[in-house]
């Protein structure tokens, strides 16, 4: 089994945690309201709510993008089963399943838990709700109970972090051109939502930094083999890999 390139544990896990923190110590509101209002033009509303390339190319294709990709990993890893070509990248397969599931899928069930609200249903761009911080006193919808947090969309690109980690030890070169493509969409999905004023900047950094975590830490117990531990565990089987 080829052995893991080592990453020092410290900044991997300590940098996102810390920025995440900071986020939890310094309310980010104020810088939240300063770029949303940028993307809002006063008695018009924000200038991408209602453009259609943000909405059916950079929302609603880009994601049938990376749903697609997520599907083909799935199907890869069922085929992985069986005694096929892809078998000894079955637990490679089964990470990505399992980080981009992850990734994406803890969205939901936080919104319904933090119930913040979009940038373009409250008071200050035009909407009728109030603001209220995410660790602060949730103020009582004037209509419906908030659905934007952490940021869904930018979800569907950080979650493919997944697919740096599962090519790191193998194809170093690829897995750098993937981290550099995940990144790149999460940050193009997170400004186009917040040119909408779906989201705040804030709502996508934990967004990141919860898929960076989720990937990382899904790597570090399924996939990470340092050196050291591959001398120990010789007869470790390739359909491990």
């Amino acid at each position: 089994m080829l052995s893991s390139p080592r990453f020092d544990r410290r900044w991997w896990y300590g940098l996102p945690l810390a920025v995440l923190a900071l986020m939890l110590v310094v309310e980010p509101s104020p810088l939240d309201f300063a770029l949303s209002n940028l993307f809002y033009v006063p008695g018009q509303g924000f200038i991408g709510r209602h453009n259609a390339f943000l909405e059916d190319i950079l929302h609603d294709r880009a994601k049938q993008v990376c749903i697609a990709i997520a599907l083909l990993a799935l199907a890869g890893f069922l085929i992985s089963l069986l005694p096929t070509p892809l078998r000894p990248l079955r637990r490679r397969l089964g990470y990505l399943v399992l980080a981009i599931g992850l990734s994406t899928g803890i969205v939901t069930p936080l919104k319904k838990v933090t119930q913040m609200h979009c940038p373009w249903s409250l008071e200050q761009y035009g909407g009728v709700e109030h603001f209220s911080p995410l660790l602060g006193p949730r103020a009582a919808p004037v209509e419906k109970p908030g659905n934007c947090w952490p940021g869904g969309h930018a979800a569907a690109g950080f979650g493919l972090f997944a697919l740096f980690f599962a090519l790191r030890d193998r194809k170093p070169r690829l897995a750098r051109a993937a981290l550099i493509g995940a990144s790149t969409l999460g940050i193009v999905f997170s400004i186009s939502r917040m040119a909408q004023g779906a989201h705040f900047l804030s709502h996508n950094l934990w967004t990141a930094g919860l898929c960076w975590l989720i990937c990382l830490g899904l790597y570090d117990l399924m996939l990470y083999r340092p050196a050291a531990q591959t001398a120990e565990e010789p007869a470790r089987a390739p359909a491990e890999a």
